[in-house]
C-alpha cells in the first residue's frame, strides 16, 4: 500500500495575521529593532499582536502606516460640527447682508 499522495494546492491563501519578524520586515526592521522599537509604537497607535494568538495583522499595519501620512491617501478626518451662528453670519455676508 502507498502513501495518500499529498493534496496540490487549488489555490494560494496570503495570512492576514503573521508573526512579529513578518511584522518587523513589513516596517523594514529586524526582528531585534522592531521589538526595541514595539513599546513606543504602541503608544502611538500602532496594532498590538493579537492576545490569543500573537500574531499581527498585516491590513491593520498598512492603514496605520497610511494614517501617518493622511494628505497622501485621502485619509481627512472628518470636519467637526460647526456652530450654527457662524455659518449663518457667513452666509448673511455671501449676500451682502452683513
Amino acid at each position: 500500500m502507498t502513501a495518500p499522495r499529498p493534496k496540490s494546492v487549488r489555490f494560494r491563501v496570503d495570512p492576514g495575521d503573521v508573526p512579529a519578524d513578518k511584522a518587523a520586515r513589513r516596517l523594514h526592521l529586524t526582528l531585534t529593532e522592531f521589538q526595541e522599537k514595539l513599546p513606543r509604537l504602541i503608544k502611538r497607535g500602532f496594532p498590538p499582536a493579537d492576545p490569543d494568538t500573537g500574531m499581527f495583522d498585516l491590513e491593520a499595519i498598512d492603514e496605520w502606516r497610511r494614517a501617518r501620512n493622511p494628505q497622501l491617501f485621502g485619509l481627512t478626518t472628518a470636519e467637526k460640527p460647526r456652530d450654527p451662528r457662524e455659518v449663518f453670519d457667513e452666509r448673511l455676508a455671501r449676500l451682502g447682508r452683513r
